[in-house]
């Protein structure tokens, strides 16, 4: 800890600080921090390509911070957060809009329902038929 204390009062310090290595990615937390305060908000509020968008951005950029020299794990693990809160979002938006899964699932239930019921209502009709038939057939 004291090693970390001396490395604060010394002129790396200072020049690290007052770099785009640290402000950048300080800079750039809101977007991260933005998706996972909407993570409880409703899905058909989130915007499709907008997601995608800052999804890719923040892949790209992931290698970009690891590829630069020196290293920027801020911006790294910045992007990384980001990337992950987006997935998160567009797979709740892909969800919503029936992409994957059932949707919303009331639509699905419902698409269930009127399925069944004009499934028994078809049977209902044959089986009447076939009685009908089946008193012609006796007479």
């Amino acid at each position: 800890m004291a090693t970390f204390f001396a490395w604060l009062r010394s002129p790396a310090a200072r020049d690290y600080f007052m770099s785009t290595h640290f402000w950048g990615p300080v800079a750039n937390w809101g977007l991260p921090l933005a998706a996972l305060a909407d993570i409880r908000k409703e899905p058909d509020l989130i915007s499709g390509p907008m997601t995608t968008a800052l999804a890719s951005y923040s892949m790209v950029f992931m290698r970009f911070a690891w590829m630069v020299q020196p290293r920027n794990y801020l911006l790294f693990a910045c992007h990384a957060t980001n990337a992950s809160a987006q997935s998160v979002q567009l797979f709740r938006f892909l969800n919503h809009h029936g992409y994957v899964g059932s949707g919303s699932g009331k639509s699905a239930i419902e698409d269930g329902k009127a399925e069944a019921k004009h499934a028994v209502e078809a049977t209902k009709a044959e089986a009447q038929h076939l009685v009908s038939a089946a008193k012609k057939e006796l007479k």
